[in-house]
């Protein structure tokens, strides 16, 4: 998308959507005639729909790949992969030749460039075979259904100490800083990789994800039940301490291990994989532990009265996770929902610079279809923004300064550098 490309995260690229109007821009319009009136942009209205999110009881936030494409490593590192280069990545991992070959078995035509099609189509063919393993196809089959996936896990292995992550970094903070006798914020994600982990890891944040805090760290879904507190002498009640999260990761993550009839936090080779790799499968296969105990989480979250749900970077094209908010929007009436996307605008109508966009095409996804449709009836609850992710997390009101924790945390990083750069 050329308008976006290397802009940098701000408010002023999110634009509001008016109901039965078009799509606003945030910043104030200046006109040409000195003698017109300036028409005012919508960043009053946009900040003051992301403050209520912050502020109602219960906050979700939803989001996916789009959320990864705001990270970015220094040139000749890896970078942040979309479908496009996960195709790419299998293709070289197996070879041309090979690659080619599986295509042709189901023809290009029915695969059109999809590795999530790809896939479907290779666990198909090696379910309808089960059981052939003498069969030079079916072993062909399964071994390049198991190098792509390897090859998946590899690409999107992107995130290490020195990945720039400014956007979750913010995110984390202002959802994370909230006042303790508020219920825990909650981020879900359907990414792999690392990127809130990496984030949270910096600003000494902590994220409840449903793993021990003991070597090995094992996954539990009775650990989402717990919390943090400060237990101090002389004090008989807890105290919750700040900067904490729930976090779940609905379709698995790079460091999840399943070895034996447990599943372990590690980046050890021993044991599977568990993820939910990109083909049709994956609404059966959500309904696996540990997928099921995160789907069901979310489901209850939304269901919660008066809840907030955030959700960018995430396209909805995932049936089992976007039916259950159309679900829940039907039936909480105090569920709120803001969805921010850059998808809703072409690059060329933003690149016009309209003062507000109007005149397009319903979204070709049927569920942003369908919360266009509630907006434009008069639903009050249901909010759109064209922008990314990393807008978001820039525009995202802070309700509390910095902690004593996170200035403390700074000094020290600061104490450190400076000495490492003396030695």
């Amino acid at each position: 998308m050329p308008y976006w490309d290397d802009r940098a995260a701000s408010m002023s690229n999110i634009r509001l959507y008016m109901p039965r109007g078009g799509w606003r821009t945030a910043v104030e319009e200046v006109p040409e005639d000195l003698d017109a009136v300036a028409r005012k942009g919508a960043s009053s209205e946009i900040g003051s729909i992301l403050l209520n999110v912050l502020n109602a009881t219960n906050v979700v936030v939803l989001t996916g790949t789009g959320s990864s494409f705001a990270a970015s490593n220094a040139p000749g590192r890896p970078t942040p992969a979309g479908m496009g280069d996960v195709w790419t990545a299998v293709q070289q991992a197996v070879g041309m030749p090979e690659f080619n070959a599986v295509v042709a078995t189901f023809g290009e035509a029915r695969v059109a460039g999809n590795i999530e099609k790809l896939l479907t189509l290779c666990k198909l063919y090696l379910e309808l075979h089960t059981g052939n393993f003498g069969d030079p196809e079916y072993n062909r089959m399964a071994t390049f259904a198991r190098r792509a996936e390897d090859a998946i896990l590899h690409r999107v292995d992107f995130v290490d100490v020195d990945t720039r992550l400014d956007a979750h970094g913010a995110l984390i903070q202002k959802i994370g800083r909230r006042g303790v006798r508020k219920p825990r914020a909650k981020l879900f994600t359907t990414n792999y990789d690392l990127c809130f982990e990496e984030a949270a890891r910096r600003s000494r944040f902590v994220l409840i994800d449903g793993f021990s805090h003991h070597l090995d760290q094992t996954y539990d879904r009775t650990n989402f039940g717990l919390d943090v507190v400060r237990r101090d002498m002389g004090r008989d009640s807890p105290d919750y301490i700040q900067n904490v999260m729930q976090f779940y990761k609905l379709h698995g993550s790079l460091d999840w291990r399943r070895v034996g009839g447990e599943i372990l936090r590690t980046r050890a080779s021993e044991g599977t994989p568990v993820l939910i790799y990109p083909r049709s499968s994956k609404y059966q296969e959500s309904f696996d532990a540990p997928y099921l105990d995160m789907l069901s989480a979310f489901q209850a979250a939304l269901r919660e009265p008066d809840t907030a749900l955030l959700v960018s970077g995430f396209g909805f094209n995932d049936d089992h996770i976007s039916s259950p908010i159309m679900s829940a929007v039907e039936s909480n009436m105090s569920l709120r929902v803001v969805v921010c996307d850059p998808a809703f605008i072409s690059s060329d109508r933003l690149d016009a610079g309209e003062y507000e966009i109007e005149g397009l095409q319903p979204p070709a996804n049927r569920f942003l279809a369908g919360f266009k449709r509630l907006a434009d009836s008069g639903d009050a609850r249901v909010h759109l923004m064209n922008g990314r992710f990393q807008d978001v997390a820039v525009a995202l009101p802070d309700l509390v300064g910095e902690t004593d924790r996170e200035r403390h945390v700074q000094r020290m990083r600061s104490l450190r550098d400076a000495a490492e750069g003396v030695a």
